[in-house]
Order: C-alpha cells, then sequence, then structure tokens
C-alpha cells in the first residue's frame, strides 16, 4: 500500500509440499482489539496472538513447476487466496532453487 507494490513474487513454494495444512496469519489480537497489522515494536509482538486462515496442503511435488495451471490444485487455492487477501496480483512464483525454477505470471521488467 505504502511502497505501490505492483505485484507479487512468492519464492519457496516447494518448501510447502507435503504439510497437512497450511496456515496464513489474517489478523492479530493485540491488547484486546483486533488489528490486521502487527505492532511496529518488537516488544509488542509477545502480546499478539494471530488469527489465521487454514488451507489444506498439497502431497503433489511442486519442485521444477513453471506453469500455474500445472501446479496442485490445492496450491494454486493457496496462492489465490494469498493474493486475494493481499489485495496484489501474483507476478512470480518460485518452485525451486534453480533460476529456472519459476512460475512467471507478469513479468516485473515488461
Amino acid at each position: 500500500m505504502i511502497n505501490g507494490i505492483s505485484g507479487l513474487c512468492v519464492t519457496k513454494l516447494d518448501v510447502l509440499d507435503g504439510l497437512p495444512t497450511i496456515r496464513m496469519a489474517i489478523a492479530y489480537q493485540y491488547r484486546g482489539k483486533k488489528t490486521e497489522y502487527a505492532p511496529l515494536d518488537a516488544a509488542g509482538w509477545n502480546e499478539c496472538t494471530p488469527e489465521y486462515l487454514d488451507f489444506p496442503g498439497w502431497s503433489e511435488p511442486t519442485r521444477g513447476i513453471t506453469e500455474f495451471s500445472k501446479l496442485p490444485p490445492a496450491a494454486r487455492a493457496y496462492l489465490r487466496a494469498l493474493e486475494e487477501l493481499v489485495g496484489c496480483p501474483l507476478a512470480m512464483v518460485s518452485t525451486g532453487p534453480d533460476r529456472n525454477e519459476n512460475i512467471v505470471l507478469k513479468d516485473p521488467f515488461g
């Protein structure tokens, strides 16, 4: 919001392979109030309790996949939910450590 981000780059999607559930923190309880943002001071983090959305995991490997449509359906659903919650479209998804293990949805230089 502040920096005018036009696309998300999600890295290390492949490390989520095999997890039964993937949790996404969407808000925090802080000093008796719900907030979407963690406190700016690290000392306040001890007073935060995250609220999560749980997503089903996937057992199929994502490493090396270079097309969004070839990702497991649960991985696509997780990424689309992230995109919606953040309010910014996906530009790239890394599916492994090699330079060519990426899904480019929007060329960041184009």
